[in-house]
């Protein structure tokens, strides 16, 4: 209590679309991947997401990066919300970063407004295209597959423990012109006095002009979760994103950004930067019929750069296994299933053995024969 009293507390206001009641029974309802509307968890009445005319029209809005405000980094955790219950009059105190609960006291869904003060407003959303309950049976499968892994941590990793939750991911779009130079190799065949061939390399300058584009470029915007591991999971389909509306998370957590969009962009640029590496190689391999291509150099031009702020869904489960945690990640969208396992020492003994034990068989047998 008296670390919370030092840290900042402001009260968060929900929105009201949020705390929809059931027709039927008067039960808040929750967002179903199944059927892509609001269901009643306790009656199964459904409602459509109903979008308007026009922002089914518009889709999610592309940001000019050139004109955006309020780039910088957010550190929410700091501080601290409390969260007036529209349903039961609760008050809860939650993590900054959270954007989206569920009151403890009535079970009501309570999406906070969609931006604060110093901060973006997402654009668009993903919403969860697979239940829980395939979740953890993707899981299942994925983690019986862990030959290494022990067997009483298989039977500890409970499927049935997944919560979904929306994280926050920026996508870029950019057009881009590099001006480039390098040095390009053709082989070549040649024999010395004694009559020995040997294969030597003919190198040759080049320079050029390579264009590209990129659409949709994916940068996590949450520093809570790796984004080697995030990518371990990805693709997300971007392009099946619908308008941001609150209902989508009802129910489900979800996460400001805590990574800016200036610092999204040269992490973005950055992994472009690759791209335009390996583009280039190519790009002079086959213009020369080179063999080999090295010290590429290059100054690239970006033009038409846009963002788009999104929701991207997750399931996130962990299970404690020797006094370790592990974490287990499903792409809400493709069921794509990621983490690290466990590994047994004892079974990766008993490979390594196995493993000698045939070698050392096959190279008696090749003697042998």
């Amino acid at each position: 209590m008296e670390e919370l009293q030092q840290q900042e507390l402001r009260q968060e206001q929900t929105r009201k679309e949020t705390d929809r009641k059931c027709p039927g029974c008067g039960a808040p309802m929750v967002f179903d991947p199944a059927s892509g509307g609001l269901k009643c968890p306790y009656c199964d009445m459904l409602v459509p997401i109903v979008h308007t005319p026009e922002e089914q029209q518009r889709g999610v809005p592309e940001n000019d990066i050139a004109s955006a405000e309020k780039t910088g980094n957010h550190d929410w955790g700091v501080s601290r919300k409390t969260v007036t219950c529209k349903s039961c009059g609760a008050v809860t105190i939650y993590d900054e970063l959270e954007v989206s609960s569920t009151c403890p006291y009535c079970g009501s869904t309570q999406v906070m407004e969609e931006k604060a003060d110093d901060s973006l407003a997402p654009g668009g959303v993903c919403p969860f295209e697979i239940t829980a309950q395939t979740a953890g049976e993707n899981f299942q499968k994925w983690i019986k597959g862990k030959w290494f892994c022990p067997r009483k941590a298989k039977q500890s990793a409970r499927p049935d423990a997944f919560q979904g939750i929306y994280l926050p991911f920026w996508t870029f779009d950019a057009g881009v012109t590099a001006d480039y130079t390098a040095e390009y190799g053709r082989d070549r065949k040649v024999k010395d006095k004694d009559g020995n061939e040997r294969t030597v390399t003919d190198w040759y300058p080049t320079s050029g002009v390579y264009t590209t584009s990129f659409d949709d470029k994916l940068v996590t915007g949450s520093n809570r979760h790796d984004k080697y591991d995030l990518k371990e999971i990805e693709p997300f389909h971007t392009a099946q994103s619908k308008p941001y509306r609150p209902e989508y998370v009802a129910g489900f957590g979800a996460e400001r950004y805590s990574i800016g969009l200036e610092d999204a962009w040269k992490t973005a640029k950055d992994e472009m930067e690759g791209t335009l590496s390996g583009g280039i190689s190519s790009q002079v391999t086959q213009r020369h019929n080179a063999d080999h291509v090295r010290s590429v150099r290059f100054h690239s031009t970006y033009s038409g750069v846009t963002y788009k702020y999104l929701l991207l869904p997750l399931w996130l489960s962990a299970f404690q296994f020797k006094n370790k945690v592990f974490q287990f990640r499903v792409n809400g969208q493709t069921g794509a299933v990621g983490g690290k396992s466990p590994v047994s020492p004892l079974r990766v003994t008993i490979a390594v053995v196995i493993g000698v034990a045939v070698l050392a068989l096959i190279l008696k047998l090749l003697g042998f024969f």
